[in-house]
């Protein structure tokens, strides 16, 4: 038979890749999906993406079993719970029942879009038309208006369509169409208090200017060890209009001086959205009663690592600069379109996508075997076939992509692309005037040539609808591009070493 061809060793390099890339998982356990900002498991350091193992020494296996952990709650009085996850044990002293949303840990690294997970999906446009930068400035508020409230399982990205109008696609896993609407057609409030009184509030009016990206008024100060892990701490401006000033300076000229820490004030700037405590800030002493127009806003992140501190210390600053610029939503919104899926139905969905394609592979390889009379060459097609679903899965989980019914139909079609491109490998090797390198070198010419077409047609997909397509602009153009450089090459050779 002779050594195997690079092509082939390509594709062999490819598959071995692509199953790296899906990583799949036999762990038990389940997945926390959310917490509760401020809630008590939120504060002992647990987080999404974590895996329960146990609960006061009772094993976890499943959603059902988490249940059964914590049905004693609540309680009249405070009670332990010690939570064991993969990476370390979390102490819980409370008598509600923990604000803990879970989930079964996913086989694969293979993320699936709200189609198959099940959720809530809006897209939303603005009353007026906003430029790409807008766009991305209403989704940076949008995200941090709805993680205040505890969502975390969120996906917002900016689409457009082929009119040039930007929109906000909103996903939320787990959520209702009317709990979804609710939280995005409030335009939302920011406000800035000492007590009970309102110092600023966010937006152009009380804020001139906050500064971001400029490294003598914005940035990390100093990173430094704490029990535990690592803290780092940031600093920067921000610019208050002389109305603004004149109220801090009226609100702070009565406080007294903090007597844990002289440094600052005995009360906080407290940071409210929606009338949602975000975050509470010091003041310093030398503000006290001046009409002071530039205010140093400090704060903290702190992570098991030096890297981990520094990289939450960004965002929380990121965060806090965000909401300073805008808070509240800048625009008024349009739900125009809004769907939702239970993740019932969305297994039903997978379930009858994956026995059509299986089907549909099965039935052309059966025709195959019937028209050439080799079972190789059918052996050969099925092998081709599922090599270039894994291919496409393999990408989409490297690349993070969400799997959604558009995408499975990208998948779909570059199957039946496929087969046909095959067919066409087959015939012609099997003509007799020219040599078995010289058919298949026409073969697959007469591929790339339909690979580039496909190309074209499917680019204006990727904005059509308004990005909706946009799984199956990109799980097709995944297909075709890995099939023309590696599956339809090492097909051609796997044929050719059939027919010699």
């Amino acid at each position: 038979m002779g050594k195997l061809s690079w092509r082939i060793w390509l594709l062999i390099t490819a598959l071995l890749l692509s199953l790296l890339a899906i990583s799949p998982s036999f762990e038990s356990g389940v997945l926390i999906k959310s917490i509760e900002k401020n809630s008590t498991a939120f504060e002992s350091g647990l987080r999404s993406g974590q895996i329960i193992k146990s609960i006061n020494g009772q094993k976890i296996e499943s959603i059902e079993d988490f249940s059964k952990a914590l049905e004693g709650f609540p309680t009249k009085e405070k009670t332990k719970l010690i939570i064991q996850t993969k990476e370390q044990e979390y102490i819980l002293f409370t008598n509600n029942t923990p604000k803990i949303t879970v989930d079964k840990i996913p086989l694969t690294k293979i993320k699936l879009g709200l189609d198959l997970s099940g959720g809530s999906r809006a897209l939303v446009k603005p009353e007026i038309k906003l430029s790409s930068n807008e766009i991305n400035d209403l989704i940076a508020v949008t995200s941090e208006r709805l993680n205040v409230y505890g969502l975390t399982d969120i996906i917002i990205r900016p689409v457009s369509d082929l009119a040039g109008n930007n929109y906000m696609l909103v996903e939320i896993a787990g959520a209702t169409p009317s709990e979804l609407k609710e939280l995005i057609s409030k335009q939302g409030k920011f406000e800035a208090k000492i007590g009970n009184k309102t110092v600023f509030v966010g937006g152009k009016k009380d804020i001139t200017s906050v500064c971001r990206n400029d490294a003598s008024c914005s940035g990390i100060e100093s990173c430094f060890s704490v029990q535990g892990g690592h803290a780092c701490r940031f600093r920067f401006v921000i610019y208050l209009s002389e109305e603004a000033a004149k109220k801090h300076a009226e609100i702070t000229k009565s406080l007294g001086v903090n007597i844990t820490d002289p440094r600052y004030l005995d009360r906080k700037l407290n940071l409210y959205l929606d009338d949602k405590l975000v975050d509470s800030l010091f003041i310093s002493k030398d503000l006290k009663g001046r009409e002071a127009t530039q205010i140093s806003i400090q704060g903290s992140g702190i992570g098991k690592t030096r890297q981990e501190a520094l990289e939450n210390a960004k965002q929380n600053m990121h965060k806090l600069q965000t909401i300073l610029i805008t808070g509240s939503l800048p625009y008024k919104l349009e739900i125009v379109k809004l769907d939702t899926i239970s993740p019932l139905l969305g297994e039903k969905f997978l379930y009858s996508i994956f026995l059509a394609g299986l089907s549909a592979i099965f039935a052309v390889a059966f025709i195959v075997f019937v028209r050439y009379r080799k079972i190789k060459v059918s052996l050969a097609l099925l092998f081709t076939s599922f090599s270039e679903v894994l291919i496409i899965l393999g990408i989409a989980s490297f690349i993070h992509w969400n799997l959604d019914l558009p995408s499975i139909a990208g998948i779909l079609a570059v199957i039946g692309t496929g087969v046909d491109q095959q067919i066409v490998i087959l015939d012609e090797s099997r003509t007799k005037k020219l040599s078995i390198k010289e058919r298949l070198k026409r073969a697959l010419f007469i591929i790339i040539s339909a690979y580039f077409t496909s190309l074209v047609s499917l680019l204006p997909l990727w904005w059509a609808g308004a990005g909706l397509l946009k799984g199956f602009a990109v799980t097709t153009i995944i297909g075709i591009t890995s099939a023309v450089l590696i599956t339809r090459p090492a097909f051609a050779d796997i044929i050719k070493r059939i027919e010699e």
